[in-house]
């Protein structure tokens, strides 16, 4: 454990547990982050224009980054095993508010799925898409570290993971065109979209 971590890690989790309105927010944040994002993304596909492509291909890139950001998370912690402040403080040290296994605590895969969402959104998605997502990856990161389940580093490396999910992934997204298209379709949004019939 290094004095960073350690330091970077008391300062937040020393909040958890005093108010519990707060404590609500940030365990609400760390263990249903999947849940909340799931909705965001449901909002966002059928809320914009029925003509718009570009933007709900936007939405397919941010969910594969996402995806792709767990993967590469997958692969590290199975080179690196780093245990979860829990499994390593003395008792009474720490509040944890939410329940977890002790499995590999580096990267956060919280944090790289919430910024590889967040980072493929910008410029490309509504104003409101990526603002939303951003202002929920950090708090997602943050409440990671306050409810007890992450170093500070963990979260770090999560961010920089999904930022760099999401460039791969943009530079991919010509050939990932045609899913967007099938979701179109599924959907009739975009030029999938039913035309109005002239009135005779």
């Amino acid at each position: 454990m290094n004095s960073f971590d350690e330091f970077g890690f008391h300062a937040l989790n020393q909040w958890a547990g005093r108010i519990p309105f707060l404590d609500g927010i940030m365990a609400m944040s760390a263990q249903y982050a999947l849940e909340i994002y799931f909705f965001l993304f449901v909002v966002a596909w059928f809320t914009l224009p029925k003509p718009e492509v570009g933007k709900r291909h936007a939405l397919l890139i941010m969910g594969l980054s996402g995806v792709f950001a767990l993967l590469i998370n997958l692969v590290l912690s199975h080179i690196w095993f780093r245990p979860r402040p829990f499994a390593v403080l003395p008792h009474g040290t720490f509040t944890q508010l939410i329940p977890h296994p002790a499995d590999a605590s580096f990267p956060s895969d919280h944090t790289s799925g919430s910024f590889g969402f967040a980072a493929a959104s910008y410029q490309k998605s509504a104003r409101w898409v990526q603002t939303s997502f951003t202002s929920f990856a950090v708090l997602v990161g943050i409440a990671r570290i306050y409810s007890g389940v992450h170093w500070p580093t963990d979260v770090l490396a999560g961010v920089i993971i999904g930022i760099i999910s999401s460039r791969l992934m943009w530079r991919a997204s010509a050939k990932l065109l045609p899913l967007t298209n099938l979701a179109l379709r599924l959907f009739h949004f975009g030029p999938f979209a039913p035309t109005a019939q002239p009135r005779g």
